[in-house]
């Protein structure tokens, strides 16, 4: 959904920090879209006492950043709000939620917040028709409760692999595809009512609006489903991103991706950096979002990756100079030498990423080596 750019806007939103025995990272660009639609929340420290206890969102707009900015704000506050999560509907300094308290509650959020947005002045009369996805964790010091609405994606790594992965809520699935018949609604082309690319969001007002039917029964559904499981400490990092990074790499390309980068940095923003950027080269046309979260037992900075890296990046320099030095000036551009590199078989490429996690090395490395020709941003658009 969408027009785009002559040429993607890379700039990058950055955050990261530290605490509750946790780090994060962060960052997200707007791309090729021709508006900048997601947001994100990251949040450490929990009213109600829950100090150690931390809580993080991406939320993917559509039509419109109204209703992901909105939930960015206000999803937390709605969560830990009801008394479903609180257990009580007694005023407490603290609050120690059981698990089935922490599931309801998220459930009950989400709803809480739909109803919220539609009373929203622009929202209520149809002059914003936006909506969103939303995936977000909360990381207990024991457990880990993920929540999905859309196709916005979480994922914990546990001992090397993907262990916990949100569901992804498309229309063609079966039980999405019977609510949305059941409402009076059609699947075409993928879509609700051949618009539509997710069956469950925020917002999306004017697909919840056929009566006699409550509000998870709509066309589109605001409710998330919810995934928990007790912390490891095999656990490594978890993962929540947008569509616009998951339409390019699948979820083992992206856990074995970010892997390899935990060895050479500790930089989480500069890990999001790599990843948006890999999937830009990957051609990716949507904005994208990422944030990642390690814990204590994630892949540490190691010097031998760290020289291997830089082995790989010398081989590509050394095939560059090769391939500019047996051309006539003026008749290679950039884009000649990624093709050339895309036929190759080059060792030592980080693993998920391929080549297209070095195209800015490369890019680098051509205009060091060849100084007169024109940095064309659009050079290597055709090459994925």
């Amino acid at each position: 959904m969408g027009a785009f750019l002559a040429k993607p806007k890379t700039e990058k939103e950055n955050e990261h920090g530290s605490g509750n025995g946790i780090r994060f990272g962060l960052s997200s660009m707007q791309g090729w879209r021709v508006e900048m639609e997601d947001a994100h929340s990251a949040v450490l420290g929990l009213p109600h006492g829950l100090k150690d206890w931390s809580f993080f969102a991406v939320f993917d707009g559509h039509a419109g950043s109204k209703v992901a900015k909105y939930c960015s704000e206000h999803l937390l506050d709605e969560v830990t709000s009801t008394q479903e999560f609180k257990g009580t509907n007694k005023p407490t300094a603290s609050i120690h939620p059981a698990l089935e308290n922490v599931r309801d509650g998220l459930r009950t959020g989400f709803l809480n917040i739909d109803k919220k947005l539609r009373s929203l002045p622009e929202l209520h009369t149809g002059e914003d028709k936006s909506g969103s996805t939303a995936v977000c964790v909360l990381i207990s010091p024991t457990h880990v409760f993920f929540a999905n609405c859309g196709d916005s994606r979480g994922m914990l790594i546990r001992n090397g692999r993907p262990f916990i992965i949100t569901d992804d809520h498309k229309p063609v699935k079966p039980a999405e595809k019977e609510r949305i018949q059941n409402a009076g609604g059609s699947v075409m082309i993928q879509r609700v009512n051949g618009s539509l690319a997710v069956s469950r969001a925020l917002g999306d007002f004017e697909y919840k609006n056929v009566e006699g039917r409550g509000p998870c029964e709509q066309l589109v559904s605001p409710e998330p489903e919810v995934l928990f499981d007790q912390r490891s400490e095999k656990d490594e990092f978890i993962v929540l991103a947008c569509d616009g990074i998951w339409d390019v790499m699948s979820n083992d390309e992206l856990c074995e991706f970010i892997r390899s980068r935990l060895l050479i940095t500790d930089n989480l923003e500069f890990v999001c950096n790599q990843v948006i950027d890999t999937c830009l080269s990957k051609g990716s046309r949507d904005n994208m979002s990422i944030v990642v979260i390690t814990f204590q037992n994630a892949p540490q900075v190691s010097e031998v990756a760290r020289q291997k890296e830089a082995e790989l990046d010398t081989r590509l320099e050394n095939r560059v100079k090769e391939f500019l030095d047996n051309s006539n000036p003026g008749d290679v551009d950039f884009g000649h030498v990624m093709h050339a590199l895309a036929s190759e078989d080059i060792a030592g490429l980080p693993p998920g990423g391929g080549l297209a996690a070095k195209r800015n090395t490369v890019e680098d490395i051509f205009h060091k080596l060849n100084p007169t020709s024109k940095n064309d941003e659009n050079a290597a658009e055709d090459v994925w």
